[in-house]
């Protein structure tokens, strides 16, 4: 009797080994919590839409941390953020819109960077080609001239700057169709629905139906700086923080290299 039930034992124990071991090896099998990718909301300027998304898949294959990109005006951006939209980091096209944010703890100052610079170019339709070369000619022709909303676009602030340095901004105002960020006014002038337009030179690297009539000169506006910084409120700082260190890297400059930037 004794005997039957150390033998009943036995078979007991290695049943319920073996369903451990089954147990283990199904296990073995289900993806680790670890490998789940973080995933973070990237504000930035719409000018940069084309070199965020070339160094999108290489840093998210390097780093398994995934990108979402809300593209936009700075300032528009600028104001989702003080409002509480979810966002890790902060890329703006003009100092100002950083400088907001800053003056309201909105962000974490000691990440802040002055990551990239832009020139401010004039692009005409070509049908205007000919007849307009210059800023100087805005002013000899009843053509239609956008720019981007003065408030929210600081690429907008740029060409006022540029226009009233100038002295032609009192004299061409009346011309201009207003745009929600610089792609906008891209678009437009590629259609041929303005004459021409003002917008970065990273967003005139791949024109169709358009061409650079002329840098608009440094002195007449503000250094085009992008500054970027990690938002206060994101919860995903330290992916936030590789994200930003990756743009610094060589692979990520030779890409905004590609696009028309300067570091």
């Amino acid at each position: 009797m004794k005997k039957a039930s150390l033998f009943l034992t036995a078979i007991l124990l290695t049943t319920s080994l073996a369903g451990c071991t089954k147990a283990a090896k199904t296990n073995d099998n289900l993806p680790s919590k670890d490998n789940t990718p973080k995933a973070i909301t990237i504000s930035a300027a719409a000018s940069l839409k084309e070199a965020l998304s070339e160094i999108q898949p290489i840093f998210e294959k390097e780093k398994n941390i995934k990108l979402t990109f809300n593209l936009g005006a700075s300032g528009t951006l600028q104001k989702q953020i003080e409002e509480g939209a979810p966002s890790d980091l902060f890329i703006s096209a003009g100092k100002k819109q950083m400088d907001e944010l800053e003056s309201k703890n909105l962000i974490e100052k000691s990440s802040r960077v002055d990551l990239l610079k832009n020139q401010l170019v004039l692009v005409v339709s070509k049908e205007q080609k000919d007849s307009i070369k210059s800023v100087q000619d805005l002013n000899k022709k009843d053509i239609k001239i956008s720019i981007g909303e003065v408030e929210t676009v600081p690429a907008g602030q740029y060409a006022k700057d540029s226009l009233t340095y100038l002295k032609l901004w009192d004299l061409v105002k009346d011309k201009l169709v207003y745009a929600k960020d610089v792609k906008q006014v891209l678009t437009y002038v590629e259609r041929g629905e303005v004459a021409a337009g003002f917008v970065y030179k990273s967003d005139a690297t791949n024109l169709k139906d358009s061409v650079i009539a002329e840098v608009v000169d440094e002195k007449s506006h503000k250094s085009i700086v992008y500054p970027a910084a990690l938002i206060s409120a994101s919860k995903e700082k330290d992916s936030a923080k590789a994200f930003l260190d990756f743009l610094k890297e060589d692979k990520a400059k030779a890409i905004f290299i590609k696009y028309g930037f300067e570091i």
